[in-house]
Parts: structure tokens; sequence; C-alpha cells
């Protein structure tokens, strides 16, 4: 058996025999969507892989010994209560079980893709959807993340907000784009998303980078909002 397949068995027994079946409240000990569980499981060619990072993910949310989820066992799935040790002892897992929380995941999309992402109903085939990230906002309508490029969103220091290049930011389409607000959007002379601040000052548009070495950029008709910020995430 590859170790694929071992690991769908694996994430099985553990539905199964812990979960009593029931996929959302294993997508909770484990943050992801109950319907992220039912492609791992499926029997289908397009199946979600449980990949090496995911794997051990499982692991740690549930208190399994490293490589359970490789492993290739009949026995009994650990309780939550305890768990095996290395030498195969059962030993009580004595920390206090978090409350479960309900996290959302949202692609990470590129600039490029941007434009045409919040256009399509299905952007993606199955077993091509793209890098997720999970938060535990609830956007109004479809959301997506960008990683930030460049300085033209880095405030002078002691000036807030400030987004540095690297950061992720979550665009949530539903939420309407006010005067203030930091958005994504797509100018009619690039092909690529630009993430700004959108103010208006006379009756006039404009979105504005937050570094004041960037000019503003006037809205006239030559621009469509693609959603606007609701969350950032910075990686040390």
């Amino acid at each position: 058996m590859n170790i694929a397949d071992l690991r769908r068995d694996n994430l099985r027994a553990l539905l199964n025999e812990r979960f009593e079946g029931k996929k959302a409240a294993l997508a909770h000990a484990i943050e992801r969507e109950p319907s992220y569980i039912s492609r791992c499981l499926s029997d289908k060619a397009h199946r979600k892989k449980i990949g090496e990072d995911f794997a051990r993910h499982i692991e740690k949310a549930l208190a399994l010994p490293n490589g359970w989820m490789d492993r290739e066992t009949t026995e009994a799935v650990p309780q939550a209560s305890e768990r095996p040790n290395s030498e195969g002892a059962s030993v009580t897992n004595i920390r206090e079980a978090p409350q479960p929380l309900h996290y959302h995941r949202y692609p990470v999309i590129s600039r490029v893709q941007a434009g045409a992402w919040t256009e399509c109903v299905t952007p993606y085939e199955p077993g091509a959807e793209p890098h997720e990230e999970s938060t535990d906002y609830r956007a109004q309508g479809k959301a997506f993340w960008l990683e930030v490029q460049g300085d033209s969103m880095t405030a002078p220091p002691g000036m807030r907000p400030s987004v540095p290049e690297g950061t992720l930011v979550l665009f949530d389409t539903g939420i309407e784009a006010a005067p203030g607000k930091l958005v994504a959007a797509l100018l009619a002379d690039s092909n690529e998303a630009t993430f700004k601040q959108l103010i208006e000052d006379s009756g006039q548009r404009y979105l504005k980078a937050l570094n004041p070495a960037y000019p503003l950029i006037p809205i006239n008709g030559n621009c469509r909002i693609l959603g606007v910020a609701v969350e950032a995430k910075t990686r040390l």
C-alpha cells in the first residue's frame, strides 16, 4: 500500500473510531472544513492527497505519536485521553483539550489571477486547487489571499496601518469598498491587481499608497475594486 492510501485509511479510522464518523467534528479538531476532509477520503481519482505537512499537523492536533499517520497497523486508534509512547505503552494526555474553533480556508492567488478569479463561479478544476490559508474570519462574499509585493504599502515608521512586503492579506469581495478601506483593485491598463487605500477628496476618488513616495492614482472609470482587506498575516 502506498503512503497516500495508508494516510487516507488512517484518517478514515480516526474519523470512525474517535469522531463516530462525524466529519464536522474531525474537521474542527484539525482546523479544516468538512468538505476538505471529504476530498481527502474520496475514492475518486481527483481526491486530495494527504501530504507530509498535513499528516504531521493531524498528529499534532490529535495528540498522536509522530509518524502515526504513516503506520500500517490494525491496532485501535488512541483515544483523546491517551496515546502510546515510543515504546508502545499508553500514556495519559494531560493537556486540556481546546474548544474547537470554526476555521475557514481561502485560496492564495497571484496578482494576475485576482481579476479573473473574482469573476469565476468555478475557478479551478477538481484536483487543481491552489494553496489555501485558514482563518476564523467568515467572509461575506468570495474571499482570497494576496501576498504583498514591493514597499508601496509600507508606511513611514510609527504610522499605522503599514503592510510590508511578504504579508498575506485576505480580501472579502462581499464588503462595500468605502473611502478609507484598503482594497485590491484592477486598473484598466494593467492585468495585475494592485493593493492600495481607497480615499475620496472633493468628490474625486483615488487609490493611495501608504508609502508617501508613491503618487495618488485617480479613479475615473479606469478601475474595478476586487475586494476589501479584512485580515493580514506576516510570517517571521
